[in-house]
């Protein structure tokens, strides 16, 4: 082959973008080995019209619009009272829309208020009488409770203290039951501070109700017993869960749980948590669920940390050792937990889909012989994933290990045959060929090291700048901003090689291809290594790489890799249901996760969001942009990706690309009116400091998006942080254990005085010395039914005991010591114990601080005139959550 190198080389520049052919062809003549001699051999390197480049990229674009996502949005119609009397024992989506409108109504239903504690509650009896009504009681017992119950555990870093919470439970037994194993359903009724809870969860709740009818109406096969737990403390948070799981006479028969919560209003309701370690669970669900929406990848991604926020699911697993799928809606989750969750806002369609999945599911699991004994099947996870909603895939995870397994070798082994016929059809030594491939899979590697380093530089500067969160209401600036710059990072650097050299012989087409066998091999190694740390989530690649091996054996089978444009039709079909599969997760992932940074503060957005841009996009694009070098002037084509992220940029900085609009994407705020004592540690308890004004905490990335028009030409201020010094918090009215990660970004402005009716109070009932380095404090707390309490050991004194919960003591979690009380029904004070040791006998000066938070979350008609006209500065785009609070503390 030697003698043909310089004919080979000496190729004229016919793949340079300025000079391409149509009709290109190049003859070499050889005088090759005996095998070989006097062979001729036909390279083309002709190209396709560059005018034909942008209906190529339509025709992707168009598959994404018009197949994903209605795919995505597909639903099916409400059923109404009439089409019950034409098919009895179907659920009725237009009966859940009346109920829930009555339910919203009522409005927010905060714990401890009068909408919670009696009208809400009273409502769902009202609802579970009329249905016990017309029920079959010849085939069922129905029993019902109003479950008032009390108590704490560790939640998170803070000690949940629970007093007189309320949860409504019905209990459906079959006649004469053969098992007392029992499903439990559950959802929460109360809300937070001005919303409704149309959405979070008043429709899961009335979508039970509905699964109830229709069950015990008619004759229904029932094995198990069904428990409905209407849970009254939820957003306080967890507390009902726990009250139940823990107290209730008939948790002790639960063996299973089906969690319903939303983190919207409305849609699809997505199962992003199984078992743990019940994979039959899984088998249940993709068996009677019509319309599926389930990922391994939420389950991971959850179960990690990246979502931020918990439901009750937590609760019944860590505390009532159950396992159960944990299912939530996350269409529109801009309004979640704001004033916006509204009624009309949930598309109607989405009763008849959950209700519709959740009837099928629990009726499936009332006759399950698993839930007599579910340990006996307590073994393993499943990989499980919905392919654009249409069909559901799952499988045991040692399956998915095999499957992976056997693909990546087929990968390996396919490369490597398809090397070398290639070797054998184009007559070049089969080391060049490796060679070839060797430097073309060091030029995709570099391709994907510079399209992942120029998002992950976009979005360090965007947040530098404060342009951060341009896609917040306008989703579609993503593509510009990350999808562009890593369509055109991995295609300008095989575009530009491709023009500058003549693959030593090899047809493009040839070398296209090698190109894309290199990104599979990329792919399959990082395959193999998830499969070593047991990622699930190894399934999302196996897509990728199986697919597009796939086309390589149709290819190789009908001998179309050796044309000129033929092996693209396989190619390019067995693209189609990969890439629609990768931008439906891809849609599914910014519908989950671009409202939820308008309540995260703590890290970069844009590193999240351009992120996992980048890992969709090394699945969905690099089979298809090589494609692009087969176009004449395809340095051009490519590079308009790259002047489309720079106008993309110059636009992230206008007022076209501000993130909140009103109502639909609104910036979240909390706003305190708080009262202020700091008292001395002396033995009167002096007043060392008092003032007051209104504590602000924003709650996204831009906490300073409103000091123009809060401070600008006003008379307000931001007060100085000098009392982060001497204060637990600052000196601020914490709420929450979220808001301790926020403190930073929070800010004081002196005001007036809120009304001071609710003021918490603090009385020490005793104070004794146990031994000569232990003293027991016994404190007595009263005050609004929400009350943070911080408490700090000072010098050299350890909190050694209190009447709570151990486990942040036995963890040895840090100073300060946090302790979230409320209550729904009984205002009784908080009464309890504190033990201290200290290491030597001198036990002069105070042993601690304690500082104390009082919340009035609810009634709004005692906030006041200048209250009103501070939150009234806040833009329409801003939605404050705000009430009544104080701040005390004291050294003892």
């Amino acid at each position: 082959m030697s003698s043909c190198s310089n004919d080979k080389n000496n190729l004229n520049n016919d793949n340079d973008d300025d000079n391409d052919n149509d009709n290109d062809n190049t003859i070499i003549n050889c005088k090759m080995n005996s095998k070989y001699e006097n062979m001729k051999i036909i390279y083309n390197r002709s190209k396709i019209g560059w005018y034909w480049a942008p209906l190529f990229v339509a025709f992707w674009f168009l598959l994404y619009y018009l197949v994903v996502v209605p795919s995505f949005h597909s639903m099916p119609p409400l059923k109404t009272v009439q089409d019950e009397l034409q098919e009895p024992g179907q659920f009725i989506g237009e009966r859940a829309e009346g109920t829930l409108l009555r339910l919203s109504k009522i409005g927010p239903k905060v714990v401890g208020s009068a909408a919670n504690e009696q009208v809400a509650v009273q409502f769902l009896l009202s609802e579970i009488n009329d249905i016990i009504e017309g029920a079959r009681n010849d085939l069922y017992d129905i029993e019902k409770d109003v479950q008032i119950a009390s108590g704490n555990y560790l939640l998170w870093s803070m000690v949940n203290v629970y007093q007189s919470v309320q949860n409504v439970v019905v209990k459906l037994s079959p006649k004469n039951p053969t098992t007392e194993a029992a499903l439990l359903i559950n959802s929460h009724f109360d809300s937070v501070p001005s919303s409704s809870g149309a959405g979070d969860a008043g429709m899961m709740c009335v979508i039970m109700l509905e699964v109830l009818r229709v069950i015990t109406k008619y004759e229904t096969p029932l094995t198990n017993t069904l428990i409905f737990l209407f849970n009254g403390a939820e957003e306080n948070p967890l507390q009902g869960s726990h009250a139940f799981i823990t107290q209730h006479p008939w948790a002790q028969n639960v063996r299973a749980v089906v969690n319903l919560d939303s983190a919207g209003s409305g849609g699809r309701e997505i199962l992003f948590q199984s078992g743990p370690d019940h994979p039959w669970l899984m088998k249940y669900y993709g068996k009677n669920i019509a319309h599926p929406f389930a990922s391994t990848i939420g389950e991971e991604l959850f179960q990690n940390g990246f979502i931020p926020s918990e439901t009750d699911y937590r609760i019944f697993r860590d505390y009532g050792k159950i396992p159960g799928l944990d299912m939530a809606q996350i269409l529109n989750g801009y309004v979640y937990h704001t004033k916006y969750d509204r009624f009309n806002l949930i598309p109607r369609r989405t009763y008849q889909l959950t209700g519709d999945n959740l009837l099928g599911l629990i009726k499936a699991l009332a006759s399950a012989p698993e839930l007599e004994d579910p340990a006996k099947y307590a073994e393993g996870h499943m990989i499980f994933f919905d392919v654009l909603g249409w069909f559901f895939i799952y499988y045991p995870d040692y399956v998915g290990v095999i499957i992976n397994i056997c693909v990546c070798v087929l990968v390996l082994v396919t490369i490597v045959v398809y090397i070398w016929s290639m070797a054998s059809n184009t007559g070049m030594f089969r080391r060049r060929i490796f060679a070839k491939f060797g430097i073309l899979a060091a030029l995709q590697l570099c391709g994907v090291l510079l399209s992942v380093g120029l998002v992950i530089c976009i979005a360090l500067f965007l947040d530098a700048v404060g342009l951060s969160m341009a896609w917040f209401s306008q989703t579609w600036m993503i593509f510009g901003l990350y999808f562009c710059p890593m369509f055109f990072g991995l295609g300008i650097l095989p575009a530009i090689y491709f023009s500058r050299t003549k693959e030593h012989g090899l047809p493009l087409g040839y070398g296209i291809q090698l190109l894309m066998h290199s990104h599979c091999l990329i792919l399959t190694l990082i395959t193999i290594i998830m499969i070593s740390f047991n990622i699930r989530s190894a399934f999302i690649l196996l897509i990728c790489i199986g697919f597009y091996t796939l086309s390589v054996l149709l290819n190789m089978a009908t001998c179309a890799h050796k044309t000129n444009f033929l092996w693209l039709i396989p190619h390019c079909l067995c693209q189609l249901l990969p890439f629609m599969f990768y931008t439906y997760c891809c849609y599914a992932f910014y519908v989950v996760f671009v409202p939820m940074q308008g309540r995260e503060s703590g890290s970069n957005p844009e590193i999240l969001i351009g992120g996992y841009t980048a890992l969709f996009c090394l699945l969905l694009s690099p089979f298809i942009i090589p494609l692009l070098c087969l176009f004449r002037k395809s340095k051009t084509i490519i590079s308009l990706f790259g002047f489309c992220t720079l106008l993309f940029i110059i636009l992230a900085a206008t007022p076209a690309a501000f993130p909140y609009v009103e109502k639909t994407a609104a910036q979240r705020f909390f706003a305190v009116h708080t009262t202020r004592t700091f008292h001395n540690g002396d033995a009167a308890l002096s007043v060392n400091h008092t003032d007051s004004g209104y504590y602000v905490m924003p709650v996204d990335r831009h906490p300073k998006s409103v000091d123009s028009l809060l401070f600008d030409g006003t008379n307000l201020t931001k007060a100085d942080r000098s009392t982060c010094d001497t204060e637990i918090m600052c000196g601020f009215p914490i709420y929450s254990s979220r808001w301790v990660k926020a403190v930073d970004n929070s800010y004081w402005v002196p005001g007036p005085e809120p009304n001071k009716d609710y003021l918490p109070t603090l009385r020490i009932i005793n104070k004794e010395s146990t031994s000569r380095t232990n003293i027991i404090f016994t404190l007595e707390v009263a005050g609004p039914d929400h009350l943070s309490i911080f408490i700090d050991p000072m010098d050299d004194a350890k909190l050694v005991d209190w009447t709570f919960t151990k486990e942040p003591l036995e963890k040895s979690l840090q100073p300060p010591h946090y302790v979230y009380w409320s209550y729904a029904l009984d205002p009784t004070p908080l009464r309890f114990n504190l033990e201290f040791e200290h290491d030597s006998v001198d036990w002069s000066g105070a042993t601690f601080r304690i500082a104390i938070m009082g919340h009035r979350i609810h009634d709004d008609m005692f906030i006041d005139k200048d209250f009103r006209e501070f939150l009234a500065r806040f833009p329409p785009w801003a939605h404050v959550n705000s009430w009544i609070g104080s701040y005390n503390s004291w050294q003892l």
